[in-house]
């Protein structure tokens, strides 16, 4: 992961504005994820995963969208990174009178030697801690469930997670409660202590926060934090209860010894030995264990997966979480010039465009593992084709098909960016283009992975004979047009693409094939098609469609990268020079960065202004650096160009959908087809570089 720093003066207000997309970074435990913005407030959180309803969504809706901040309440400066090597995040706060930090990661603990699994405790962690001086801070926990839709109750009442809530007389340990009427239950817990001998933990009250005028269902949390040098929250938790909580019962109460009840109300110091652990589960499908509280002894018992809360548990989440992120990065074999800049993504949608550059990027990667069970998924997904054959575009991340598209009218979308929606309306819209990319998967897992079986062959051979029927037909193509179909230069392509990789894994395995030669011939066919009708001769470049072969797409870019035509090849070379004209001149590049298209004589049914566009930019970059096995000044252009776009990532390292003329991140965030692409565009730089010499 990235170490880029960032750091702003900021002025805390209590009508905060929102904060720009890519002033924000992502923290995840590969079934859901968070973004955390530079000034400590998690801004999209769902749970329990990745599509699931949003509990935050302030980065949609500064007011009703729902937030988690902790936050100073004078002026301070931020910066924000990751640790080393790790998806966890630190966010320090900084002014001349103190330096306090919060780390936030979601708890991913290892697989232990034995191969058993601890629990994936449904936890977000912030740990909140001051290193010099004193850094006031706000709290504020304000859920908006179901995409801030849903009403909900809070309560605040006894911890029954913290080991001292039931014998303390002085110190009441106490949680926030939240109830959504639509049946999801969550709670904001917290322990306190101090790292520094002689220094009392500081003393912490929750409140009821009333935001309702701002349009929230239910009532918020709150706490003053007026933190000094050596205090510690090792942490404030968002979890979701998956069960009711087991109290202890009065006799229990009555039968822990009087030195359990001085340890518990801090007349004598906990002894390490005596603090509360979990102990691994092999399989959460089981019913949970009971987990005994040795320094309460006596029986005192909880679920595996909602142990009691300890500052001791916190630190232990923190560092076996660390250690996760640390192996698994290990594992990449990339060692180019750029490793800081390929970091892994996670995704909301499980899109087959995205397939292949998917598994491109694990493998070049050395994720092997990953690698062959993302082509497990595949091949579920072709065995639950539609009835003629076709399969769908994109599918959520469990499989299913089901992604109705809905406008969530009620929220004002970042800045004012209405309509925010939730599902996809794109997901049965025809984009031909999907074979190509499905079977450019499925080619490459054959080469890199493990092999193809008989019966997968035969599910892979259907779909090439259904493409080969198919393939003349007309569609919206990658950018989801909304008008008309077209006969999209991209999307012959890739059904160019589909037939070839389906012909070279049946020469390559020796598979039967009775179709072999109308695969050849539909090959052939698409081939020639392209280069006639898709061919401008006044431009001397390829178009974005039969139709409209004078508009110019950078899609047309991925040729090279697809083996379609060599970069090389003066065809390409004159469509690559086209691109790189200034949108003035008829090209779609400015300030080395590229455009989709020109969307003035480009009519996509969606209309308005965008940004150049990042995935593009990183096509060009590849594409050039393809181009540069035979001419170096290509491959220096190459080089060029992916320094500036490296300069567009956020502080953390991260991309957005596109970027403005002001150099302002716009679009999706984080974008995961941006980073694939990119991790593509890097590998194949590194080694073009490593092959002229000049790496």
């Amino acid at each position: 992961m990235s170490a880029y720093h960032r750091m702003n003066v900021l002025d805390p207000s209590p009508d905060r504005d929102y904060i720009p997309i890519s002033d924000h970074a992502l923290i995840g435990n590969l079934r859901t994820a968070a973004l955390i913005s530079i000034d400590g407030s998690v801004e999209s959180y769902c749970v329990p995963n990745f599509d699931s309803p949003s509990i935050f969504a302030r980065i949609l809706d500064k007011d009703k969208g729902g937030h988690f901040s902790i936050t100073p309440t004078v002026p301070f400066t931020t910066k924000q990174n990751y640790l080393p090597s790790s998806n966890v995040l630190q966010t320090k706060f900084m002014n001349e009178h103190g330096v306090a930090s919060v780390t936030d990661f979601l708890p991913r603990v290892p697989s232990t030697e034995s191969g058993s699994k601890k629990p994936l405790l449904p936890w977000l962690i912030r740990r909140v801690e001051v290193i010099r001086g004193q850094m006031p801070m706000s709290m504020q926990c304000a859920p908006a469930f179901n995409y801030a839709q849903s009403k909900h109750s809070m309560e605040i009442i006894d911890d029954d997670s913290s080991p001292y809530a039931y014998v303390s007389s002085r110190f009441r340990h106490m949680k926030a409660m939240f109830k959504s009427e639509d049946g999801m239950s969550l709670d904001l817990r917290y322990v306190v202590e101090s790292t520094m001998e002689a220094v009392n933990p500081p003393v912490i009250r929750l409140e009821p926060l009333d935001l309702t005028t701002k349009g929230h269902k239910g009532l918020a949390a709150s706490a003053n934090l007026n933190l000094d040098a050596g205090h510690e929250y090792p942490a404030f938790f968002y979890t979701q209860t998956p069960m009711q909580s087991r109290a202890p019962s009065p006799s229990l109460l009555a039968s822990l010894t009087q030195d359990a009840k001085m340890q518990i109300e801090g007349e004598t110091k906990e002894n390490t030995e005596n603090t509360i652990s979990t102990q691994p589960s092999a399989d959460m499908s089981t019913p949970p264990a009971l987990v005994p509280v040795s320094s309460l002894g006596h029986g005192r018992t909880r679920p595996v997966e909602d142990p009691y809360l300890t500052a001791e548990l916190i630190a232990a989440l923190l560092k076996a979480t660390n250690k996760y992120w640390n192996d698994w990065v290990r594992k990449s074999k990339y060692d180019g010039m750029w490793k800081e800049a390929v970091p892994p993504q996670d995704y909301r949608f499980s899109w087959i465009r995205d397939s292949s550059f998917i598994l491109y990027a694990l493998i070049r990667l050395g994720y092997t593992h990953e690698a062959n069970a993302y082509m497990d998924f595949i091949f579920e997904r072709l065995r639950d084709k539609n009835p003629d054959g076709s399969i769908q575009i994109m599918y959520t991340i469990h499989g299913s098909k089901d992604m109705e598209e809905l406008e969530l009218n009620h929220l004002d979308g970042h800045k004012g960016s209405k309509p925010v929606r939730v599902g996809n309306g794109a997901a049965d819209h025809v984009q031909l283009d999907i074979y190509g990319e499905l079977m450019d998967c499925i080619y490459l897992g054959q080469k890199f992975g493990k092999p193809l079986s008989y019966d997968d062959w035969v599910l892979v051979r259907d779909l090439v004979d259904y493409v080969v029927s198919i393939w003349q037909q007309p569609d919206l193509s990658i950018w989801e047009v909304r008008n008309m179909k077209r006969n999209f230069t991209y999307s012959k392509i890739m059904l160019w693409v589909a037939i070839d990789r389906g012909i070279r894994l049946a020469e390559k395995r020796s598979f039967p094939c009775p179709q072999r030669e109308k695969w050849y011939a539909a090959r052939d066919s698409i081939y020639e098609e392209i280069m006639q009708k898709s061919w401008n001769t006044d431009l001397k470049a390829f178009g974005q469609s039969y139709e409209k072969n004078d508009v110019m797409d950078s899609a047309v870019l991925i040729m090279p990268l697809v083996f379609f035509l060599h970069g090389s090849d003066p065809r390409f070379l004159s469509t690559l020079k086209q691109i790189l004209k200034t949108p003035e001149r008829g090209g779609l590049t400015s300030n080395n960065l590229v455009y989709r298209y020109d969307v003035k004589k480009a009519d996509d049914g969606v209309g308005g202004e965008e940004g150049t566009f990042c995935l593009c930019t990183l096509w060009c970059v590849e594409a050039l650096a393809r181009a540069g096995e035979y001419d170096k000044a290509m491959l220096r252009k190459a080089v060029n160009m992916f320094e500036d776009f490296l300069l567009y990532l956020n502080h953390v390292g991260l991309c957005t959908e596109e970027i403005s003329e002001a150099g302002e991140g716009l679009g999706n965030a984080v974008q995961g087809f941006t980073h694939v692409t990119l991790i593509s565009a890097a590998y194949n730089l590194s080694r073009n570089l490593s092959r002229s010499g000049d790496s």
